[in-house]
């Protein structure tokens, strides 16, 4: 299944690489477009993610009124979103699309002659023998046909430079190339910047609702594990993007600064909102 999404993202990435002849700029705009067609979804989550908030108090409050009656309890919260509009499993929805995306957007750009290229399996088997053994059990034998071969065949060639860097590079296989660590590194810092802005955002959420009279440990809970969100995410994102071929973390980076500029305009369009209200 996740092959097949890959197999359509890969038509829409030939349509750019066609455009441009330049596979990083192709991936790009590519993830340009995806996050214009997301963009929907964005405003509902954060929409989602705003009442929520209220939601959650109002859930509190029956749960202490109903605290020794579990059935009751369950009955009134079904009611609550009902009343609300809100559904309790809107957020799988939108898990489920990103995690397609990141295992198809996988698939792609570990496999570019199969899915985007649409190279014949055949010629693509054929090359494999070619390729030295290390090549052959690496994650990435497609990776090396294109560093190995392109330059003799226009089949098998991607032209993967963008502006001197080269995206076929893996920087787990390249630590002596401060040049291959540039986009992880960028990668991670937007990383960091990204769940600076959402934490800071969910925060200021929970002021704006709770007052200031909130608990001071409960408080200290949420910041507490929004730091460690915080610390832990960019390690996670490090030790992903350096086994992976640059294609895939210039994808991720792009993505992720796509989110900021998104989550900025988001938030002060909904503050204003707010304010105007």
């Amino acid at each position: 299944m996740l092959g097949f999404f890959a197999n359509i993202f890969g038509w829409v990435l030939k349509f750019f690489y066609d455009l441009f002849q330049n596979y990083g700029i192709a991936i790009i705009v590519f993830s340009v477009c995806i996050k214009l067609i997301l963009f929907p979804i964005s405003i509902k989550q954060q929409k989602t993610m705003k009442k929520s908030v209220k939601v959650q108090e109002k859930v509190k409050e029956l749960q202490n009124k109903y605290s020794n009656n579990p059935e009751k309890l369950n009955q009134e919260i079904l009611e609550l979103y009902k009343n609300e509009k809100m559904n309790p499993f809107s957020g799988c929805f939108s898990a489920i699309i990103q995690f397609v995306l990141l295992i198809s957007i996988f698939y792609l750009v570990r496999s570019p002659l199969t899915y985007m290229k649409k190279v014949d399996s055949q010629i693509i088997e054929d090359y494999k023998t070619q390729i030295s053994e290390e090549s052959k059990n690496s994650a990435y034998p497609e990776i090396a046909i294109i560093q190995q071969f392109g330059n003799q065949d226009e089949n098998v060639n991607i032209n993967m430079n963008l502006f001197g860097l080269d995206l076929s590079a893996i920087p787990s296989n390249n630590l002596t190339n401060y040049k291959a660590l540039i986009i992880p590194a960028l990668y991670v810092l937007t990383t960091f910047i990204s769940l600076k802005l959402t934490n800071n955002m969910q925060n200021s959420n929970n002021k704006k609702e709770n007052g200031e009279n909130k608990e001071k440990d409960e408080m200290d809970a949420v910041i507490q594990a929004n730091k460690s969100m915080t610390l832990f995410m960019p390690i996670l994102s490090i030790s992903i993007a350096i086994v992976a071929p640059l294609g895939l973390a210039l994808y991720w980076l792009t993505n992720n600064i796509l989110m900021i500029i998104e989550r900025l305009i988001l938030n002060k369009f909904f503050n204003k909102d707010e304010e105007e209200a």
